[in-house]
C-alpha cells in the first residue's frame, strides 16, 4: 500500500471490519506510525465517516454504531479488478451472461464517481481476453447448483448424456468446476463409478442437491487433474506414445489450437513443455503441423519421422511434377 488515499480506505475498511483496533494495532498493518493513523483518521471525519477515539493506555478507535460503508467505494487496485472481472466474465458460455454483465456494468456506473466510471468504461471498451471461447452455453441452474453444492461440499444427483448418447443418472461428490478449451467441467466422486470423474456441464440435463454431505480431499486439484484425466483417455491402448514437445512460446493459447488434446504445460526457460500421450503418431504429426508457433520434439523420436514424412507428402501436393 503506497498510496494515502489507498491507506485511508483501507483504514476505514478495517474499522468496519474489527469493531475496535488500537492505535499501534492499526499503525502496524498500515505499515505507517501513530501520526499518521491520526492524520487518517482526520481524513475520515472531513469525508464524513463518524470515528469514535478513546484515549488512554487502552484507547483505540471505532466506527459510531450502525455505520456502514457506502455501497460503492473502491481503490484503484479494486477498480481495475472489478473491471478486468467483467472483461473475463464475458464468452464464458453461461446462458444470458452477456445481458447480465452488460447489466452489472451500468449499474456499477450509476453509483461510480465519474473519475471511476471513466476507468471502468475505458477498461471494458478496449481490453480483451485471448482465450477460448465458450463452444456451448450451459444451463446457469447447473452451473449455480453446482458451484454451490462444491462449497457447502454437499452430493447431488445429475442425469448425464455421454458423447456416445447414452444417459445415466450418476451421484457425485463435485470437488471443483474447471474451464477448459471452451467447455465447462465439473470434477468429483462418481458413486456410481466408485471413483474420481470429470463431466461436460453442457451434457447435464438435470441436476438437484442431495442432503448428504462429503469431505473433499485437502490436496485436490480440480483443474490439474482435468489435465492428467484428459491426457489419460487413451490409457487403454495397446501401443501408447509418450511425448514431450518443447513450444518456443509463453502463450497458453496454443492449447486453443490443439483443441482438447492438450496434455499438461509446464512452464520453462525457453517457452512451454508439452507433456501428453496418443496412439497415433500420424494424428500428431498432423495435428503439429498446424501450429502457428516453433516447437521441438524431445520423444519420441519416431514423432519427427512422422513429422518429416508428413512435410514431404505436402510437398508433393504442393510440387507434383517434382
Amino acid at each position: 500500500m503506497t498510496r494515502p488515499t489507498t491507506r485511508v480506505l483501507t483504514l476505514l475498511e478495517l474499522l468496519q471490519t474489527h469493531r475496535r483496533l488500537s492505535g499501534s494495532e492499526l499503525a502496524r498493518r498500515l505499515e505507517v506510525d501513530g501520526r499518521t493513523v491520526r492524520r487518517y483518521i482526520q481524513a475520515l471525519e472531513e469525508m464524513g465517516v463518524p470515528v469514535v477515539a478513546e484515549r488512554g493506555r487502552d484507547g483505540g478507535y471505532s466506527l459510531v454504531a450502525g455505520f456502514k460503508l457506502p455501497p460503492m467505494m473502491f481503490t484503484d487496485e479494486e477498480t481495475l479488478a472489478v473491471a478486468l472481472g467483467l472483461v473475463a466474465a464475458s464468452g464464458l458460455g453461461l446462458a444470458e451472461n452477456d445481458v447480465a454483465v452488460a447489466s452489472v456494468r451500468a449499474k456499477l456506473e450509476r453509483v461510480m464517481p465519474d473519475g471511476l466510471k471513466r476507468r471502468v468504461r475505458a477498461i471494458g471498451e478496449t481490453t480483451q481476453m485471448a482465450r477460448t471461447p465458450a463452444r456451448t452455453e450451459i444451463d446457469e441452474g447447473v452451473f449455480i447448483t453446482l458451484t454451490e453444492t462444491s462449497l457447502a461440499q454437499q452430493r447431488v444427483r445429475l442425469t448425464y448424456c455421454s458423447v456416445d448418447g447414452e444417459v445415466s443418472e450418476r451421484e457425485l461428490d463435485p470437488y471443483g468446476l474447471v474451464f477448459r478449451a471452451g467447455y465447462w467441467y465439473v470434477s468429483g466422486y462418481c458413486h456410481l463409478r466408485q471413483d474420481l470423474r470429470s463431466f461436460r456441464l453442457d451434457r447435464v440435463t438435470r441436476i438437484a442437491a442431495l442432503p448428504h454431505s462429503f469431505l473433499r480431499p485437502a490436496d485436490f486439484d480440480a483443474a490439474r487433474y482435468l489435465s492428467d484425466s484428459l491426457t489419460g483417455l487413451f490409457a487403454g491402448h495397446e501401443n501408447l506414445w509418450d511425448v514431450e514437445i518443447e513450444l518456443h512460446t509463453q502463450s497458453h493459447n496454443v492449447s486453443r489450437q490443439l483443441g482438447w488434446f492438450g496434455g499438461v504445460y509446464i512452464p520453462i526457460q525457453n517457452g512451454l513443455l508439452l507433456r501428453t500421450r496418443t496412439p497415433n503418431l500420424d494424428w500428431l504429426a498432423v495435428t503439429l503441423c498446424g501450429l502457428s508457433v516453433d516447437f521441438t520434439i524431445l520423444q519420441p523420436l519416431e514423432l519427427r519421422t512422422a513429422i518429416t514424412q508428413h512435410a514431404e507428402h505436402l510437398l508433393r501436393l504442393v510440387n507434383p511434377a517434382e
